[in-house]
Parts: C-alpha cells; sequence; structure tokens
C-alpha cells in the first residue's frame, strides 16, 4: 500500500522533545480533541504542513511548549489521511499520511515557514469553531 502513496521525506509537528531514533507512536491523545486517544500516528510529507501542526499543537498545550518538526521514517505501511484526504480537499493536495507502525525521528527540522501572530489568531478561531461542529470530527 504504502509504497505507491509518496516517496518522502516525512515530517511530523509536535511540541515532543525528541532524539535521533526514537520511535513515535499511536495511542496518545490528540492535539485538537484531547478527549479522544488516536489509532495512528500522523505524518506530511510538508515540512511547512507539520510545522503548521507543530505550531496548532503548541498553541493548544497547557504551558509554554515549543513547536518542534522532525524528519520520520515510516517503519510500517501507512495510508492517505482521510480527515484531508477527499473530505476537505480532492485528492491529498497536503499530502498528509496516517500509520499505526511507529515513526523513527530521522532529525529535527529548525527551518518551516511560521505562522503570524494573525495567522496564529486565525488557527485558535478556526480550532474553536470546529469543537463545536461536526465538521471537526476526527475519522479514528
Amino acid at each position: 500500500m504504502s509504497q505507491s502513496l509518496d516517496e518522502g521525506p516525512f515530517f511530523h509537528g509536535t511540541t515532543a522533545e525528541l532524539n535521533v531514533g526514537e520511535l513515535l507512536t499511536a495511542g496518545r491523545r490528540s492535539n485538537y480533541r484531547p478527549e479522544i486517544v488516536m489509532n495512528h500516528i500522523y505524518f506530511t510529507a510538508l515540512v511547512d504542513g507539520a510545522g503548521l501542526a507543530a505550531e496548532i499543537a503548541a498553541e493548544i498545550a497547557e504551558g509554554h511548549r515549543l513547536p518542534r518538526v522532525y524528519q520520520v521514517e515510516p517503519t510500517g505501511e501507512f495510508e492517505n489521511d482521510p480527515n484531508v484526504t477527499d473530505k476537505k480537499f480532492p485528492g491529498n493536495p497536503t499530502r498528509s499520511y496516517r500509520s499505526t507502525a511507529p515513526l523513527r525521528i530521522v532529525r529535527e527540522v529548525t527551518e518551516w515557514t511560521r505562522l503570524t501572530p494573525e495567522q496564529l489568531q486565525m488557527w485558535r478561531e478556526r480550532l474553536s469553531a470546529l469543537r463545536s461542529s461536526e465538521r471537526g470530527e476526527i475519522i479514528n
């Protein structure tokens, strides 16, 4: 399945401080809906997409958390992320994927397009609206 989806490289955005070689696994709470334990680990082939996820995670996190982006390597099969693929965007223009298998940390990425304060505010408002509507449902 994953051989035909994308060649990568792949990236994951988070607030976790991780080391090369560590594994990211499914089974953690959603950054967007903390009441949901995720059955998959999510990643993208777009470094700025991972940066966006990291910055949103930092906005939502309790305390002062830094956004971090890591280049990752899938250790097993993966699929298109159904939360965005053909649901919100036709096809997979965000090159977003998910896997039940762990992702191995290859390196930390320090350069991506950062959100402006205005963009962060827009995302705060979007997330607030999504949480109170059916459109915010996560396909887990």
